[in-house]
């Protein structure tokens, strides 16, 4: 009986292979030697202070007692605090005596600490690979020049 289909792999159970149809396997280099190491392409991150208000970042150096330069929250209160939870007591991790009313408001208390988010460093990254000139401070913007410069004798 003759199949309808007589490519490799329909019904190959009941077909016999010819040592012409099998090659042999041939030695492939891993993919890494193919195509190298990989370089990672990982984003950098950094430490940052946010208004929990506004979200404004907060430079270095601020007075966590002061207010925010944007919004005039203040910063010294539980929106701003590591310990600040909805879903916990008081809405506080810490063992706090007293709920405090309003969140937004200035407080005093003792287990305060300013909640820093750690994010991704998108900012663009500013390097000189050439120094500046000293002939008047002028970047040359022509390239052919430019060029022609790094050659001068």
């Amino acid at each position: 009986m003759e199949r309808k289909y007589k490519h490799r792999g329909y019904m190959s159970n009941d077909r016999e292979e010819s040592p012409k149809d099998r090659r042999p396997p041939e030695p492939r280099p891993a993919r890494q030697e193919r195509l190298g190491p990989k370089t990672p392409r990982m984003v950098g991150t950094v430490l940052r202070a946010r208004c929990a208000n506004c979200g404004a970042v907060l430079l270095a150096g601020f007075d966590p007692t002061g207010q925010c330069p944007r919004c005039q929250a203040e910063l010294h209160s539980c929106k701003q605090c590591v310990h600040f939870d909805t879903g916990a007591r008081f809405e506080c991790t810490q063992p706090i005596p007293d709920r405090i009313g309003n969140k937004n408001a200035r407080n005093d208390c003792t287990f305060f600490e300013f909640r820093m988010t750690v994010e991704k460093d998108t900012s663009p990254v500013t390097t000189q690979s050439a120094p500046v000139p000293t002939n008047g401070g002028a970047r040359p913007t022509d390239a052919r020049k430019a060029f022609e410069d790094l050659f001068k004798k």
